[in-house]
């Protein structure tokens, strides 16, 4: 931020939460699906204000219940059970439904929330750049699973509670004011009346709590958000060891990998031991304050009841009243607790939307592939500058031309940008400026020296980016063979981790056979045969160069041997931050 510039002010950052808020809440209401979550949301409402109704039903039963108790009149008390048999059937039946739509709601607004922001995350491969750099994010995979899912129930279940709330606080408000009476009584030779008074110490009773357990809880927000940072973090150690378990197996890396997860591990037990802590505290009030609104009804309206202005029944509809009264104005103190961790969830949404907004604008920074002219068919570079992601230059003012057909070796030391250069022509790169063009209509497939082998059938994986039905068994078999995979060919409907299952060799054999399916008119090879042995590297570009005679292939390889196999070489001089194009001899 320049130096002259003001913070913003702590009304404009609300302005702004609030509006990110808004933005993460109201899309689904606005979606194809918002006649269905109209109907949904109404039809809980609805229910939630049945609910409070057939409270208000249940404290008139309560009075005459106990009245006629009082009076041991017993045809009034057995028609009043009956009365509360079928009362109690259309309470629960309202309870039943309500939970279930609330659940149908909850289920679809989280389905369409997890598309879009899923959709986000792939869109201009952003999920690529949050790898890059520091986007003040982490984990997407917890954002999207756990956060939605926590948003989308306790955004429901706190409004819905919310709802409750309010309308029970004006219907029983009413009742109290209503029947409770004046307090009356005399201060320094006055005579003072207080209308409603049971009101005004229920109301009272609320405020002071409210205010007690928001001085108590307030920093929950906070500590809740670091908890679920670290079980992430945390989770995402132990994936990552998995997922590279035979590299830190070969290197017997179990201790140290221990010890990373061991200190991963301490963030989550400190800061368990905060959230203990203040939970503990939070606990300590609240229970307090719970028991003794209990009994604090009956205290404050037995002066009446034992003056013999009010019976029993009456009695015991004040103390029903008050206890919904205070239950009302106390909702903040008794959703606290989920309170805090609705905000932190929020937060961290937002943290997360924020990211890959950010991430996107540099993703339309990219050299990204344009369309040429229908009239040519070259791969044109053009004053292309590549940096790395602390804006340190790596490549600059490189130019060249590469022509359909063409293959070219990109030679150069590691650390030279060799495969920084493949990422900025696959348009993976935001650092940097320049223009990298590729003629129109034409399909490109990159090869990394690691390749993705999705946990899938063998159909799907050899057939990956592609739908596994664009082959049929009869191709794929054949192919396998070419590449020396024949071995797999009666395994295309066996589902395996294949990473696992083959070797480094198989692996990039398998994605050699891609290529042969895909038949590109663009191939970048980026160290794709460097776990294969020399004799098997020279079979694989001497397949590539006879199955696909009219695909450009622009190689990166260390063997020198492989040159024969290309027509020209880019050779990237460190030093000079620059490329050069010459010519090899043909084949």
């Amino acid at each position: 931020m320049p130096a002259d510039t003001p913070p913003a002010s702590p009304a404009s950052t609300q302005r702004s939460y609030i509006s990110k808020l808004w933005a993460l809440t109201a899309p689904y209401w606005r979606s194809a699906d918002w006649k269905l979550a109209s109907f949904l949301s109404l039809a809980v409402i609805g229910l939630t204000l049945g609910s409070v109704y057939m409270d208000v039903v249940f404290n008139y039963w309560n009075r005459d219940f106990f009245n006629a108790i009082q009076n041991k009149d017993e045809p009034a008390f057995w028609h009043l059970i009956i009365k509360f048999t079928w009362l109690a059937a259309i309470f629960i039946f309202i309870g039943v439904y309500s939970t279930y739509l609330r659940q149908m709601l909850m289920i679809r607004w989280r389905r369409w929330l997890t598309a879009s922001l899923m959709q986000r995350w792939l869109d201009n491969r952003v999920y690529y750049l949050l790898q890059l750099k520091d986007y003040g994010t982490d984990n997407p995979e917890q954002r999207i699973e756990q956060d939605v899912f926590n948003f989308t129930a306790a955004t429901l279940t706190l409004t819905l509670g919310l709802i409750n709330q309010i309308v029970t606080l004006f219907s029983f408000a009413f009742i109290l004011w209503s029947i409770s009476g004046p307090l009356s009584f005399a201060l320094a030779g006055h005579a003072i009346s207080i209308p409603g008074y049971m009101f005004w110490a229920a109301a009272l009773y609320a405020i002071a709590g409210t205010y007690c357990a928001y001085r108590i809880g307030r920093p929950l927000v906070g500590i809740n958000f670091m908890q679920e940072r670290y079980n992430a973090s945390f989770r995402f150690g132990m994936t990552r060891l998995r997922e590279n378990a035979e590299s830190v197996a070969f290197y017997g890396g179990e201790q140290d990998e221990k010890r990373r997860l061991d200190g991963a591990f301490d963030n989550v037990w400190s800061n368990w031991f905060r959230l203990m802590k203040r939970t503990k505290r939070l606990n300590w009030f609240s229970s307090f304050y719970g028991q003794a609104a209990i009994i604090f009804p009956f205290i404050v309206a037995a002066p009446r009841y034992f003056s013999g202005a009010i019976p029993l029944g009456v009695y015991t509809q004040i103390a029903d009243a008050f206890g919904s009264v205070q239950t009302a104005l106390s909702w903040f103190i008794e959703a606290f607790s989920s309170l805090a961790e609705w905000k932190a969830s929020v937060n961290r949404l937002i943290i997360f939307v924020d990211a890959v907004d950010a991430a996107q604008v540099d993703s339309r920074q990219m050299n990204k592939l344009a369309q040429h002219p229908a009239s040519e068919c070259d791969l044109i570079v053009d004053d292309l500058n590549i940096a790395l992601p602390n804006g340190q230059p790596l490549l600059r003012d490189v130019a060249f031309t590469i022509t359909p057909g063409q293959r070219v070796l990109i030679a150069g030391p590691s650390g030279s940008g060799k495969t920084t250069l493949f990422r900025t022509l696959a348009g993976l790169w935001p650092f940097g400026h320049g223009a990298v063009k590729l003629p129109p209509n034409t399909e490109s497939l990159f090869l990394p020296q690691k390749p993705y082998l999705p946990i899938a059938a063998l159909r799907e994986v050899v057939s990956f980016p592609l739908p596994p039905t664009s082959f049929s068994n009869e191709t794929i078999r054949s192919t396998l063979a070419d590449v020396e995979l024949s071995h797999l060919a009666d395994q295309l409907d066996a589902k395996e981790n294949w990473t696992l299952v083959l070797s480094g060799g198989e692996q990039q054999r398998l994605a050699i056979a891609r290529a042969l399916l895909i038949k590109p008119y663009w191939l970048f090879l980026d160290e794709a045969t460097s776990a294969l042995d020399e004799p098997t590297e020279h079979m694989i570009y001497r397949l590539l160069v006879g199955k696909l005679p009219e695909t450009s292939i622009i190689s990166i390889a260390h063997r020198e041997s492989l040159a024969k196999y290309h027509d020209t070489r880019l050779a990237i001089d460190p030093a000079r931050q620059q490329v050069t194009l010459t010519a090899l001899a043909p084949v």
